[in-house]
């Protein structure tokens, strides 16, 4: 009497751990791009009260805010998140500086946002400090005139 074989064979176990392997390494890093453009969203949403004191100084004063302080806003090491060290303000500039529990990729990093007087009408441009990565960063935030971050390098492979 015949007995069949059941089971996988070794060639389609070790595909299906190649397929799995493949995904885990596409995977994995787009969820860390992720994460970390959550972190720094985190210091945007804290950033959005003093983009509103920034501004109503300046339409009352027709002046710039110093510091936190007389944007009426708290000491720059009280506004604090997460993610976020400090939001501190600095004449027409509110800089995110991050730290505490954030990604070593943006730890000890700033994101900047510099006002512009359109007659005015405020409007804010966002920039890393330069050296946080494109693709971490907020689309408004990417590159171009508003100044953006450093581009993604790729590894080159050795010959």
């Amino acid at each position: 009497m015949k007995t069949s074989a059941k089971g996988f064979t070794l060639i389609e176990l070790m595909t299906v751990v190649a397929i799995v392997g493949t995904l885990a390494a596409i995977a994995i890093p787009a969820y860390q791009d992720y994460t970390i453009r959550a972190q720094i969203s985190e210091g945007l949403n804290l950033a959005a009260a003093s983009k509103a004191a920034v501004q109503e100084y300046y339409s009352e004063r027709g002046d710039w805010p110093k510091k936190n302080d007389d944007a009426g806003l708290p000491d720059k090491k009280d506004i604090v998140g997460k993610y976020v060290k400090e939001v501190a303000v600095k004449n027409d500039v509110i800089e995110i500086n991050y730290g505490n529990d954030a990604h070593q990729a943006i730890q000890k990093r700033k994101v900047v946002l510099t006002a512009i007087d359109n007659d005015g009408s405020i409007s804010w441009t966002c920039a890393s400090d330069g050296e946080i990565e494109d693709n971490h960063l907020p689309a408004a935030c990417r590159g171009g005139a508003a100044g953006g971050g450093k581009k993604k390098e790729k590894k080159k492979k050795k010959k």
